[in-house]
């Protein structure tokens, strides 16, 4: 099965409770209208948990931004528990690897205790020390990035990865759930397909369905230096189509669901600078640096995270508000008109896939708890 990158809907893990399905039925609503003031809590807390990583690989940001460490402090998480019975769930990603974090386990089992799901995305270099945690936490679903079927090819790309390593604590992982009859967690390879590794994406299909794995999402390079530009995808639309093809092709037979950005020209966008972004009504990002952002992938920067301030006064905040009248207008801000995030970005433009000498990733001037 192929599908696409999720805009408004999130993971569909364990059933929502009430106050939850309350929640996101109000904030679809509100969504739907335009509202920029909410009623509603947001459907997803987005958390990055550090901008720091154990890893080099050769396409990250990180390389090519002026680079500050930062990590999440765990006061802050606990000023969400009152709504973290209310949000669909809490995704741990951002800039660095979040499962370095000291904290990473105590903020599994804190989240654990509320009714949010549990999400986070890693390079998967310590999931040989987390499978207890994972299990004993309940963690719905988690992302797991490699740029290669081969050991070698992902080596080169990702600098300081095994996969021969992180194959094996998958295996584990999976074999461990299939034992104890249960349905989480949910696991996907993430790959980002540039011109070197592009040709090993049906064998990472191959791999994902031998480990068990449920499904193998694809996103584009994007390039943020002129060296990283001669690995973009923008002007191999063929060897793409074709690749791609013979990838859901197996994933079909295989039994692995194949999540894949739209083909160079068919974007849905049409020539629109971005698909419409939900993300500000939908999310609420906090930086490792203490700043709160409209995503991840943007430098802008709203206003510094204050745990003396009403949660409701922050989600409404001016910032938010204009954000939420002006992202799907012409009025939108420059970084968001050459938008690269993955599940808004429109794939017709050359500047989702290329972006040098623009400014992609914020200052991360830290911020004191």
């Amino acid at each position: 099965m192929i599908i696409r990158a999720k805009t408004k809907d999130l993971f569909h893990g364990r059933p929502l409770s009430a106050k939850q399905r309350e929640n996101s039925r109000l904030n679809l609503e509100e969504l739907q209208a335009g509202h920029t003031v909410l009623r509603s809590m947001p459907r997803r807390l987005v958390l990055e948990l550090t901008n720091a990583c154990n890893l080099n690989c050769m396409m990250c940001g990180r390389n090519a931004a002026t680079f500050q460490p930062t990590v999440f402090q765990l006061d802050w998480l606990r000023y969400f528990e009152p709504i973290l019975d209310t949000v669909e769930e809490v995704t741990l990603m951002g800039w660095g690897e979040p499962t370095i974090h000291k904290d990473f386990v105590q903020m599994l089992e804190l989240i654990h205790q509320h009714d949010a799901r549990i999400y986070f995305c890693t390079n998967g270099m310590q999931l040989s020390q987390l499978e207890n945690a994972i299990f004993d936490n309940q963690v719905d679903v988690f992302a797991v990035s490699v740029d290669g079927a081969k050991a070698e090819t992902n080596a080169r790309i990702r600098r300081g990865s095994d996969l021969n390593k992180i194959v094996e604590s998958l295996r584990r992982i999976k074999q461990r759930q299939r034992t104890s009859g249960l349905s989480y967690p949910y696991v996907n390879f993430v790959f980002c397909a540039m011109k070197s590794n592009l040709h090993e994406l049906p064998d990472l299909v191959h791999l994902a369905a031998d480990i068990g794995l449920e499904e193998v999402k694809v996103v584009y390079l994007t390039a943020f230096d002129s060296i990283l530009s001669q690995e973009s995808l923008w002007d191999c639309r063929t060897e793409v189509e074709a690749v791609f093809q013979e990838a859901a092709e197996l994933g079909e037979s295989l039994g692995v669901t194949l999540k894949l950005p739209y083909l160079q020209g068919e974007d849905p966008a049409g020539e629109a600078l971005h698909r419409d972004c939900f993300v500000t009504w939908r999310d609420f990002f906090l930086g490792s640096d203490g700043m709160v952002r409209p995503c991840m992938s943007t430098p802008v920067q709203f206003f510094a995270f204050d745990m003396n301030r009403p949660f409701e006064d922050m989600w409404n905040d001016t910032h938010f508000q204009q954000y939420r009248a002006q992202v799907n207008t012409f009025r939108m801000d420059e970084p968001c008109r050459r938008c690269y995030q993955s599940s808004h970005c429109n794939w017709n433009q050359k500047r989702s896939f290329l972006q040098m000498e623009e400014t992609f990733a914020p200052a991360w001037s830290k911020v004191e708890a």
